[in-house]
């Protein structure tokens, strides 16, 4: 009886199959320069997907939204709350929203023309930069860029439009850390005024022993709530970047 079932799932099995697709690689060589641009054309795609978060992280606001988060979390004092995750993908989703406009104009001028065949890679390129170089020199100082130029050993530009690509995203990088740490100061001014008010207290009644951060962190965090924080936080992070 077992041979039997085994010679019905094997006929079962044969009756059941189905063509599997085949997969074949080749290295050789080719007599077409075309064929050559064409791989190094998609060699270069994937490069830039692989690094499409540095990308991201470093030529939009993310950076600074991700540095006020941070510094947010710290002066609450919260240890785990709200989780670092949940903090980048909220700042990542507002980047999304901040950068709209320039990934649009992005799409409209190179991304759209390229996949209808209308200009080629390095047009397509050259056209996709500038909006993005456009949003980098809104907040950029003249300070980093000078910084990265001198060091860069380059002869003073004329204008901005001539900087390279290599020298507008470091120093956009620079200034959008200043700009995050400055706003991180601002940020700590009321919750070390509690922390002051609680310690002051706590003394005063001779309970020097007991933490202040454990007494302070309900205060911190009804205070942020009376005053809407996150909606302030957040309208005032990306309201600066309409600068």
């Amino acid at each position: 009886m077992f041979v039997f079932s085994s010679g019905l799932f094997a006929q079962q099995t044969q009756s059941l199959s189905f063509p599997i697709p085949k997969i074949n690689v080749d290295v050789g060589t080719s007599q077409n320069g075309k064929d050559v641009a064409v791989t190094l054309q998609i060699l270069l795609l994937m490069t830039i997907l692989a690094l499409a978060p540095s990308i991201i992280i470093m030529t939009t606001s993310y950076l600074r939204i991700i540095i006020v988060f941070h510094f947010l979390k710290s002066a609450l004092g919260t240890q785990q709350m709200p989780p670092g995750q949940l903090l980048a993908g909220v700042a990542l989703f507002i980047t999304f929203f901040v950068m709209a406009p320039t990934w649009n104009k992005v799409n409209q001028d190179a991304l759209k023309p390229l996949l209808d065949e209308k200009i080629g890679v390095e047009e397509a390129y050259n056209k996709g930069i500038e909006p993005i170089r456009e949003f980098m020199f809104k907040h950029v100082r003249d300070e980093d860029l000078e910084l990265f130029v001198s060091m860069a050993n380059m002869t003073r530009p004329n204008n901005r439009n001539e900087l390279p690509t290599y020298i507008v995203v470091p120093a956009f990088v620079l200034s959008e850390l200043r700009t995050g740490f400055i706003i991180g100061f601002f940020l700590f001014i009321p919750f070390i005024m509690v922390d002051l008010i609680i310690s002051s207290i706590l003394m005063s009644m001779g309970m020097m022993m007991l933490p202040p951060m454990l007494i302070s962190l309900p205060f911190k965090i009804l205070l942020f709530i009376l005053v809407d924080g996150w909606n302030l936080i957040v309208g005032s992070v990306v309201r600066s970047f309409a600068q």
